[in-house]
């Protein structure tokens, strides 16, 4: 029995192999599509999840109330970290972590580590990465200690073993120790670092009483809390902690600070306070619907097909009931069939998946999976989902099939019924509004993505060049060789580049009422030549100038940002008002307009700038675009004569400030891509509905040929019925896709308006997608000869 049924169904799928290659084609591109998200989202929510004591782990973020503004920090002051654990006895460990760019030498390889992590000698103790060498309670517990990660090792050791061996750290070649190798850390984790540093490194040997500094922010801080620790009890414990340790400071500062914990495991994808650093667990639910849409609209697709052709199988479903086939049995044999076609697109899936993941992955921009078989139960995963993806959409097919009346049937008085053409219609209703909805969010997606690359940004980045001389003696020494050479337009140093990260700054200005105002500003250090060179427009007062002595140590540059905090109404009524920061005192000179000194995503902040020539490590070096090759050359050149300790490295602002739209970028394209699938699959079932009713019609097409009807009479009678669906379809769509989108452009600071022409504009598209589907099958019996089709039975 079970070979008959087998036998059965590859007959039938043979015979009307059309429809099955539709089925299989649009199943097998939704099941990819599905498992290709579903890797993506399984990634995107195991970030961190690697660390066996991740539900104990908590970052430490701080709220710090000022007179002027809440600021929501991504870790505490420094302070915090080794007081904390001594505090409270519900902490087993406290872990700071702070990036830098460290010098790292060894004979005569020397690289620049751009990714090197101060970290504490608890790190080990409270994350899982994993020492392969050294002792993971003492690796980083003297200063100068180094873990090395193993392809970092590799450069400076290759295969020799690195522990118990020396590097020259920095420019001054501190001497420090390998005690330690670990593993590569994993693609997905927050913390993400090739060498580790001593944490007493740093409070030790680079700023010693950091350890006890209260009123500097600047690093991340993790805590390990022991087992059964109630998290609210413990944060509402951390105000009398601030009060007896830091009250004072608070009172003087006039700058109060909150302590809160962030589980681990939400710090990448829900945490608000990292920037563009981390993911966005709305993408997540995002992608999440889009796959559910496209296996929605396959199984839709199935559905249609299925009782579009029900028809054809009446007489072999009365002739199977004459003979003695219960209900039952009939409906394993259609539920079966469905399930064979499921399972052949697995198959496909599987073969297509494999051939996919790696454009896959460089399309994320991270390595999703290295393979189709690298975890065996997503794959079982993947099959369960193809047989109840069978089950299901098989199951009102065949209830409908195995319900007719043997006797009606074959008497010939069999009809489909208006039940039958009304799910079809609302099918075909629901794939186009699905597939509409994700037509108009591209649109939204990408005219925002448009909008972030072509806004006016308020500086020059064209042709900048930028070198970071991290402190090098030389510097000053290398700017002004650099300087006279062809090629170099002119050249700037600055602490800061718009895109990088730059210092808030403890500050008190003088604001409109003439009140010393506390606020915490962002704070470039700069020279004479930085804003003429980056082309920042003033809107009053004057830029710094050599012709001004005090404007190395007493002048100040405000933006309009900042202006605004301070109640002044206009740029002029700034011009001479008292300013102290860091030690520095003196009178603001000019306001500058607005320019993004970060991503679109974030509102323009406060901003000042100061001459502070010991605090300008980048030099900014505009250059002509002609002989371009020749001119970097001749630059590295100048480096290697001045600077032969440190490798040469560069980069251009323009592709260093466009980095921070990476991920909305690779959303974009992920988004742009799978809803062109989940269009395409739409297609594929309306080309197979329309396929059908043309055959169904063809006696039709043949006597209204011969009455006169033309092809275009012919084609508007086929393609109208289902222009109207779609037409529904984009009624129900539009304000549906308007709520999401809308939600969607909240994440920007700068945004775009959702206009009626998008609407108008996926209207078309989404029409012009169905008529050009239709029409193909339309046109087809238009021209057909009408003595054929009314030959056909």
């Amino acid at each position: 029995m079970l070979k008959n049924y087998f036998k059965i169904a590859f007959r039938n799928l043979w015979r009307h192999r059309v429809f099955s290659f539709i089925n299989v084609i649009g199943l097998t591109i939704s099941m990819t599509a599905c498992f290709l998200i579903f890797l993506y989202v399984h990634f995107e929510l195991s970030y961190d999840s690697f660390h066996s004591k991740a539900d104990r782990i908590y970052r430490v973020v701080t709220d710090l109330k000022t007179p002027s503004e809440m600021l929501h920090t991504g870790g505490p002051s420094w302070a915090v970290g080794p007081h904390i654990v001594q505090e409270f006895p519900q902490l087993e460990a406290a872990v700071r972590t702070t990036g830098d760019e460290l010098l790292v030498r060894k004979g005569n390889v020397k690289y620049q580590e751009l990714n090197s992590l101060y970290a504490d000698s608890a790190f080990f103790k409270v994350f899982d990465f994993k020492l392969l060498k050294g002792d993971p309670a003492t690796a980083l517990n003297e200063p100068l200690s180094i873990v090395f990660s193993q392809s970092a090792a590799k450069k400076y050791f290759g295969d020799q073993d690195p522990v118990g061996q020396t590097v020259l750290l920095t420019g001054d070649g501190l001497t420090a120790k390998i005690t330690g190798l670990m593993e590569d850390m994993p693609e997905n984790s927050l913390i993400k670092a090739d060498m580790l540093v001593s944490m007493t490194t740093l409070t030790r040997k680079f700023n010693p009483g950091l350890d006890d500094q209260w009123g500097n922010y600047g690093n991340s801080t993790y805590i390990l809390v022991k087992p059964g620790t109630r998290i609210s009890a413990l944060q509402a414990q951390f105000p009398a902690f601030l009060e007896r340790r830091n009250g004072d400071e608070m009172k003087r500062l006039n700058m109060y600070p909150t302590l809160l914990l962030e589980p681990l495991k939400d710090v990448y994808l829900r945490s608000t306070r990292n920037g563009n650093n981390t993911g966005n667990i709305n993408n997540v639910y995002i992608f999440s619907l889009v796959a559910v849409f496209i296996l929605l609209i396959a199984c839709f697709n199935f559905v249609n097909l299925t009782t579009a052709r029900s028809a054809e199988r009446a007489k072999e479903v009365g002739i199977r009931k004459v003979v003695g086939a219960m209900k039952a049995q009939l409906t394993a044999q259609f539920i079966g069939e469905s399930v064979l076609l499921c399972v052949i697109a697995f198959l496909f899936t599987l073969g297509i998946t494999a051939l996919l993941l790696p454009s896959f992955n460089q399309l994320a921009g991270k390595i999703i999976s290295t393979g189709v078989f690298q975890n065996g139960h997503f794959i079982l995963l993947l099959l369960l989902a193809a047989l109840g993806i069978g089950l299901l959409a098989g199951l009102y097919p065949a209830l409908v099939l195995s319900s007719f009346k043997p006797v009606s049937v074959l008497k010939g008085r069999f009809s489909t019924g208006s039940r039958g053409v009304l799910l079809r219609k609302g099918l075909v209703v629901s794939q186009f509004t699905i597939s509409i909805t994700l037509i108009i969010a591209t649109i939204i997606v990408y005219n925002q993505m448009n909008f972030m690359r072509n806004q006016d940004l308020g500086f020059n980045k064209d042709q900048m060049m930028v070198i970071n001389t991290n402190s090098d003696p030389a510097k000053e020494a290398f700017r002004n060789a650099v300087s006279g050479m062809a090629g170099v337009k002119s050249v700037a140093m600055s602490s800061s580049v718009p895109g990088g990260g730059n210092p808030g700054a403890y500050s008190m200005i003088q604001n409109k009422k003439g009140e010393m105002q506390i606020a915490n500003l962002d704070l470039y250090f700069v020279d004479f030549d930085y804003i003429p060179q980056y082309h920042l427009k003033l809107l009053a007062g004057r830029a710094f100038s050599r012709d001004f002595q005090t404007d190395t140590t007493q002048a100040m540059i405000l933006n309009e940002a900042a202006i605004k905090l301070f109640g002044y109404s206009s740029p002029k009524e700034a011009i001479g008002r008292r300013f102290s920061q860091w030690g520095r005192e003196g009178m603001i000179i000019g306001v500058m307009k607005d320019f993004h000194f970060r991503s679109l995503q974030q509102e323009i902040k406060p901003l000042s700038m100061r001459i502070e020539p010991n605090g300008c490590n980048l030099i900014s070096i505009n250059i002509s675009a002609k002989n371009l090759p020749a001119t970097i050359s001749d630059i590295e050149k100048k480096w290697n004569a001045l600077i032969p300790a440190r490798p040469f490295s560069y980069f251009f602002l323009d592709d260093f400030f466009d980095k921070q739209y990476r991920s909305e970028e690779r959303f974009g394209k992920l988004f742009l891509n799978f809803a062109a699938l989940a269009v395409l699959i739409s297609c594929l079932g309306l080309l197979g509905l329309a396929s059908y009713s043309t055959m169904q019609r063809t006696r039709e097409i043949g006597i209204r040929k011969v009455l006169g009807a033309s092809v275009t009479n012919i084609v508007n009678l086929l393609s109208g019925e289902f222009l109207k669906l779609v037409a529904i379809a984009i009624i129900i769509a539009s304000p549906i896709a308007w709520f999401a989108m809308h939600s969607w452009l909240q994440d920007f600071a700068y945004r775009i308006h959702i206009s009626l022409e998008i609407f108008i504009t996926a209207a078309i598209l989404a029409a012009l997608i169905a008529l050009l589907t239709v029409s193909f099958q339309a046109i087809k019996a238009a021209v057909a000869n009408p003595v054929n089709s009314l030959r056909t039975e």
